[in-house]
């Protein structure tokens, strides 16, 4: 709830920054603030992952897909995240949050996510989205580049995006411990 107001002002912000292309990188410069930080003094590994929502979304309205996907009532949801940490970021620290369109398959629409400082990059992020209808059901993946305009053949993932999906994605919906529990 603590970034409620952080996105309303990139809601604001987004849709007033330059227009991109589904294959730019969008940037948004931001600060540690005091209520992202834990107990340790740092940015808590939480809120790199709401953070990065914010990137998402920003890309997602300056490439113009916010608006076609709000007028078909179509949203995204996050099925995978994996994030590695490198360095913290200290209370008052800026960094540029990255945010890349790195490709799609048949199921998902992949991103590629870098929280940098002077060039250097403290987390980086893959995430894995799906898109659902309001009225319900799953946004296939040709809809979904074709309310786009977006050439799906041109986005195909790399190879260890292809991997990285293969390793996270869950063997089925039970919820039945694996066997090495």
């Amino acid at each position: 709830m603590h970034l409620i107001f952080r996105t309303l002002l990139h809601l604001f912000l987004s849709r007033r920054a330059p227009k991109l292309e589904s294959t730019d990188v969008g940037r948004m410069t931001l600060r540690t603030l005091p209520t992202d930080l834990d107990i340790l003094g740092h940015m808590n590994n939480g809120v790199y992952l709401s953070i990065m929502d914010l990137g998402r979304m920003d890309l997602m309205i300056r490439t113009g897909a916010w608006a076609r996907l709000r007028a078909q009532k179509m949203y995204p949801v996050m099925a995978s995240a994996t994030i590695s940490y490198r360095k913290s970021l200290q209370p008052w620290q800026r960094f540029v949050l990255e945010t890349k369109l790195v490709g799609v398959d048949d199921k998902a629409v992949y991103c590629e996510q870098r929280f940098v400082v002077d060039g250097e990059i403290y987390a980086s992020a893959m995430t894995r989205a799906r898109f659902l209808r309001s009225g319900g059901g799953v946004v296939s993946v040709d809809d979904l580049t074709r309310l786009l305009e977006v050439d799906a053949s041109a986005l195909q993932p790399a190879a260890w995006v292809t991997d990285w999906a293969a390793q996270v994605a869950l063997p089925s919906t039970r919820a039945e411990a694996p066997s090495t529990w």
